[in-house]
C-alpha cells in the first residue's frame, strides 16, 4: 500500500512510476476495447441494432450481476468513513449546478437534466477507480465511499426521476400512484442489484459457489458489452463534441474534470480534515471519466445520447492530464 511521510502531500515516490504505468494501463485497455467496437461497427459485424442489443444486455442482465458481485465483496464499513462525506459533497455540488443550468437556463427534458447530471458526476469507479485504487492509491477499498454514493443514491435518484418521466401515470388513482412511486424503483434491475449486493455485504452471506459462479461469469459481460456498445456509438454516430450539444457538453465536462475533482478536494481538505493520503485519494477518485454505464442509461432510454457519449469520450482523453496535475499540485 502506497503511503505518506506525516509532513508531505502525495503519496511516497517508491514505486511511483510502476503506479503511474498501472493507470495509464488501464486506460489504454478501455481504449482498446472502444476501439475495437468501432473497427466492429466499420466492418459492418456491429450495427445499430447490435448496439442496442448490447445495450439491453448490458443494463438488465450483465450490470446488475456486476453490482452485485462488487458490492457483495465490499467492506461497508467504508461507508461511514469521512471519505463518504466528500464523495457525496463533489457529486451533489457538480450535479446540482448541471441541473440548475439545465432547467433555468436550457430548459432541457427530464431526460437531458439527468443524463446530464449522471455525466456531471458518475465516474468510472467500476473498470477504471478499481485498478486505479489498487495499483495508484495502493488500497482498492479506497473507491468504496464513491461507488457506495453512486450506485445507493446518484443512481437509484436518476433512474427513478427517467423511469417517472418516460412512463404514463397521469390515469392511476392518487393510492396507486403512490404505489407506483415507491415500487418503481425495485423494478429497475440495477438499482435492484445494488440493493441485493448491499445485502450480501452487510450480512456477510456468502453467495455459493453454483450460484456465485455463473453469476462472476455474466457480470464479466458488463464492462465489455458497454464498451463494444460505446465504440459503436463512436463510428456510426456523429462526430464527438459537434453541432447544437456543444455547450451543454463542455459545461458538463468542465463540471466533471474541474469541478467535481476540486470540490472532493476542498471538502476532503478543509471541511473534514483528512489525512494527506485521504485528500489525494478522494480528488483522484473525484476526478475520474465519466462512466460508460451513463451511455448504457441514456440509450436504454431514448435520451441524451449524443450529451452522454460525447461527455465519456472527452472525460477520458482529459482525465489522464487531470490526473497528472492533480498528482503534481498535490505531491
Amino acid at each position: 500500500m502506497v503511503t505518506l511521510p506525516d509532513n508531505q502531500w502525495g503519496p511516497a515516490t517508491e514505486g511511483e512510476s510502476e503506479n503511474v504505468l498501472g493507470v495509464l494501463a488501464g486506460f489504454v485497455t478501455i481504449g482498446a476495447v472502444i476501439g475495437l467496437g468501432a473497427l466492429l461497427a466499420q466492418w459492418r459485424i456491429l450495427d445499430v441494432d447490435g448496439q442496442k442489443t448490447l445495450v439491453r444486455l448490458s443494463f438488465f442482465v450483465a450490470s446488475p450481476a456486476l453490482v452485485v458481485t462488487v458490492l457483495a465483496d465490499t467492506d461497508v464499513s467504508q461507508i461511514f468513513s469521512a471519505n463518504l462525506i466528500a464523495s457525496i459533497g463533489s457529486v451533489v455540488v457538480a450535479a446540482s449546478i448541471w441541473v440548475l443550468l439545465a432547467r433555468l437556463v436550457w430548459r432541457r427534458t427530464v431526460g437531458d437534466i439527468v443524463i446530464g447530471a449522471f455525466g456531471s458526476a458518475y465516474v468510472n469507479a467500476g473498470n477504471l477507480g478499481l485498478p486505479i485504487a489498487a495499483y495508484a492509491l495502493g488500497n482498492a477499498s479506497l473507491i468504496v465511499p464513491m461507488l457506495l454514493t453512486q450506485m445507493l443514491i446518484l443512481q437509484p435518484a436518476g433512474l427513478m426521476a427517467l423511469d417517472l418521466a418516460t412512463s404514463k401515470v397521469s390515469d392511476l388513482s392518487r393510492r396507486a400512484w403512490l404505489w407506483y412511486m415507491l415500487s418503481r424503483p425495485f423494478r429497475n434491475p440495477l438499482t435492484v442489484g445494488s440493493l441485493v449486493g448491499l445485502l450480501l455485504s452487510v450480512t456477510g452471506i456468502e453467495i455459493p459457489s453454483l450460484i456465485g459462479d455463473p453469476l462472476q461469469l455474466v457480470a464479466n459481460m458488463a464492462v465489455p458489452g458497454m464498451l463494444l456498445a460505446y465504440g459503436v456509438s463512436l463510428r456510426l454516430g456523429p462526430r464527438p463534441a459537434a453541432g447544437a450539444e456543444s455547450l451543454p457538453v463542455a459545461t458538463v465536462v468542465a463540471l466533471k474534470v474541474i469541478v467535481q475533482p476540486l470540490v472532493a478536494f476542498l471538502i476532503a481538505r478543509y471541511a473534514v480534515g483528512l489525512a494527506p493520503a485521504d485528500v489525494f485519494a478522494v480528488t483522484v477518485i473525484a476526478a475520474l471519466p465519466t462512466a460508460q454505464n451513463v451511455f448504457t442509461v441514456a440509450v436504454r432510454y431514448n435520451t441524451g445520447v449524443v450529451l452522454a457519449r460525447d461527455t465519456i469520450f472527452l472525460t477520458t482523453v482529459l482525465a489522464v492530464p487531470a490526473l497528472i496535475v492533480i498528482a503534481a499540485l498535490l505531491t
